[in-house]
């Protein structure tokens, strides 16, 4: 507070004037606790239904792409089985031509705000390290808030990822909305994670690893699979203090994942004592099995209450199955529900993103693979046959919401009978990016998979079911974007969506509801998008570089996980320097680099290959029949001897086909620059042309950080705000992007030149 006074008197000096208007603004904040009246400005029209509206349930597959699914025809020798989903994509309409961003943040934000990166900055995947900047701002009108216009309750659970965590110093400085984030950006009630996806593997088992002993997937296997350091018998202690003991059996074959289910540490070859050992450690996060779980709801004011659940809490709450919590606390919400109010559940799967490990036994189909003697981390073959279990397991539990929640039964054979006609809800299913590259199935491309704009990475599954849609069990095989579900979703609740949005948040969504509603409706969209690049970080900062090797192509060096952790449990090798997140760091492959062109231009230095390297930024527009792709790489320049930065640009033929018939973006069928035919050529120049056009409509307008379209007082009401709430750290009122929100945002970009003044169009 004393630093926030000082910056007050400093503005004073500048001009009295200002400074009252400051004074005025702080009392007024701090005598009204209600964020939202503060911040959040009011939608152009308040729109009441007209009639009823079905609920809608969005499910989020995390790491599916299109290649994963047989009921589009895609799959490879090895599809993961998935009854209940197939059964919803029978009774609805499959979308077989949907793109996605090519990461999860950037999706899932233009899937709630139907804008595309370029107008957010929410670009990649958000970390600790991105600033407010790149991250959901509480302005924008969300699809949660723009469904109250049409009295909807929304919900969201499971995996949440359009702002950073709290779960570090660097992520609390970074992310204004804190823990209360879901509720702040609309959601009446959340449970689930704010992290990006699971934390890393516990290779201690809980702590109960000893100094020779490391566990990949986090739980002791058996005495068959490990002879030396397994175990069939111990005590299995539980959070609350409470133990069981068990024994290998044909119900547990490996105690230690069974005490790891149950959400518990088995300490081997021991019985129960009234209190667990010194080295069993429920503060430790374990992959899928041990996590900090977060609820936001209503607490008496419009901020909102958080309760955080960290995995020691003895209720157990974050400890068990990620897909059974997030599919529980789903469940619970939605049969809570008033029927005479309609709602929207989203649920969103951590599965099946990295790191790959076992899921719950009682969640796999029939004659599945034994995988208690698996290697998690280093073993390719053993990710693939994860990857497709843990599909299976999130396809399980998919259908346990449906049948739970009244929205499907079971046929007696145990199969799915989901019939949307008897339904008030309608059902969307899509996947959020790529596939990640491990578990890519062919013909599709692993080293163009989650992360890059190719096919692999951004062609991903939507179904839509529900008594809205007509003739069901059919295909549309015409372009949507995940922007346009921004658009369904006030579709589906009868909303004029160009009208209820304001005018200054430009939309980039297309109408869906006619082909639902049309089985003959023509293509609406003539152009498809996607990018992804770098989200803005504090000036200076460089996420440091991780090679990546779980390719059986080619290792490539990415620059997207700030912490050494992260980078090994995504199957990569740490080339900054060691960051204290790893007990017994393995050695450094070389001397600590800052990026991935010091990592090649040593690589070139002792006479080894040089290592792929992830583009800077990347970006692709396609049609019906040709894709374009633009991207800059900064790499190692063997001819230079020297970081050379090089933009690319690429054209090829695809399709949606199935079999030989498929057309893919791979390098062999780059036709750019010299496989242009008069026909390519043209479309070449058109793509060209309406890529630029979008890029050209966006403009920038420093200032207007509550995007209301001016630069004027509400915006020095807004900066003064941030800055009391985060103590001068980072916000959307940060324009200079040194992490701080203050005197030099405001004098420099807010009311320097003509003030109050209207933003470029």
């Amino acid at each position: 507070m004393k630093t926030y006074f000082n910056f007050l008197s400093r503005v004073r000096r500048w001009t009295p004037r200002l400074a009252g208007i400051l004074i005025a603004s702080l009392f007024f904040t701090a005598a009204n606790n209600s964020w939202s009246a503060a911040v959040e400005a009011k939608p152009a029209t308040q729109a009441k239904p007209a009639a009823h509206h079905p609920n809608i349930l969005l499910i989020v597959l995390d790491d599916v792409g299109i290649d994963q699914m047989s009921s589009f025809g895609y799959g490879g020798a090895t599809a993961p089985r998935m009854p209940n989903v197939d059964a919803i994509a029978n009774a609805g309409v499959r979308f077989r031509n949907f793109w996605t961003m090519p990461e999860c943040s950037p999706s899932r934000a233009l899937m709630f705000e139907g804008r595309f990166p370029l107008r957010t900055n929410v670009y990649d995947a958000i970390l600790s390290v991105d600033l407010a900047n790149s991250q959901v701002s509480p302005y924008e009108t969300t699809t949660p808030k723009l469904l109250k216009q049409a009295g909807y309750i929304n919900g969201l659970f499971g995996k949440f990822h359009l702002t950073g965590s709290n779960s570090d110093t660097t992520a609390q400085q970074n992310n204004p909305l804190n823990w209360t984030a879901p509720y702040q950006l609309g959601w009446d009630y959340f449970a689930g994670w704010q992290d990006g996806g699971p934390h890393p593997i516990d290779t201690t088992a809980g702590g109960v690893a000893g100094s020779t002993a490391s566990y990949a997937c986090g739980f002791i296997p058996n005495l068959t699979d490990d002879p030396n350091n397994g175990t069939n018998q111990g005590a299995c202690y539980f959070a609350d203090n409470t133990c069981s003991e068990i024994t290998a059996s044909a119900q547990a074959p490996t105690p230690g994942r069974t005490c790891m289910e149950r959400g518990g540490i088995l300490v081997a070859n021991n019985a129960c004592q009234s209190s667990p050992p010194p080295n069993v450690d429920f503060t430790l996060e374990n992959g899928y099995y041990a996590g900090q779980l977060v609820i936001n709801q209503p607490n008496g004011t419009s901020i909102g209450g958080s309760i955080i659940y960290p995995p020691n809490d003895p209720s157990g709450a974050g400890r068990g199955y990620r897909s059974i919590i997030e599919s529980d606390r789903a469940i619970d919400w939605i049969n809570e529900q008033n029927p005479s109010k309609p709602w929207m559940a989203t649920v969103a799967y951590s599965s099946a993103h990295t790191p790959y490990q076992q899921p719950a036994t009682s969640l796999l189909p029939a004659a599945s693979v034994p995988s208690g003697g698996f290697n998690c981390l280093t073993s390719a073959a053993d990710q693939r046959v994860l990857s497709n279990q843990m599909i299976e397991a999130m396809d399980a539990e998919i259908g346990r919401v449906l049948v739970q929640t009244g929205l499907a039964t079971r046929n007696a054979d145990g199969t799915l009978n989901y019939d949307p006609a008897r339904s008030d809800t309608m059902i969307v299913i899509i996947g959020d990016n790529g596939t990640y590259a491990p578990g890519v199935k062919a013909p599709f491309n692993p080293t163009r998979a989650k992360a890059t704009v190719y096919q692999t990475g951004v062609w991903t599954p939507l179904i839509v079911a529900g008594p809205l849609v007509k003739e069901p069990g059919r295909d549309v095989e015409s372009m949507v974007n995940i922007a346009d579900l921004f658009q369904l979703f006030g579709e589906m609740a009868g909303i004029d969506v160009e009208k209820a949005v304001p005018k200054s948040r430009q939309i980039d969504a297309v109408a869906m509801l006619p082909y639902l509603t049309n089985p003959q409706q023509k293509s609406l969209r003539k152009t498809n998008f996607t990018q992804t690049q770098s989200n803005l970080k504090k000036a200076g900062y460089v996420v440091p570089p991780c090679v990546v090797t779980t390719l059986d192509v080619v290792n490539t060096c990415v620059q997207l996980f700030a912490t050494q952790d992260v980078c090994m449990s995504e199957g990569g090798i740490w080339w900054g320097a060691p960051d204290g997140t790893v007990d017994n760091p393995p050695p450094l492959p070389g001397p600590v680099q800052t990026n991935c062109c010091g990592v090649n231009a040593y690589q070139a230095s002792i006479g080894n290959p040089l290592y792929g390297v992830l583009p800077d930024w990347q970006m692709a527009m396609r049609d019906d029949d040709y894709k374009l792709v633009r991207k800059q790489t900064t790499d190692y320049s063997t001819t230079s001897n020297s970081c050379v930065s090089t933009q690319y640009t690429e054209f090829y033929q695809i399709n949606q086909d199935t079999g030989l018939n498929l057309k893919l973006d791979n390098p062999e069928r780059n036709l750019y620059p010299d496989q242009l035919d008069k026909d390519a050529k043209k479309e070449f120049d058109k793509l060209s042309m309406e890529l630029d056009k979008l890029l050209d409509s966006q403009v920038a307008c420093p200032g207007d950080g509550n995007l209301d379209g001016v630069v004027d007082q509400k915006d020095i009401e807004q900066l003064t705000y941030w800055a009391k709430v985060t103590k001068g750290y980072s916000s959307w009122y940060d324009f200079n992007l040194d992490g701080r929100t203050n005197l030099h945002d405001l004098r420099r970009y807010v009311i320097d030149g003509k003030f109050p003044r209207k933003c470029p169009q």
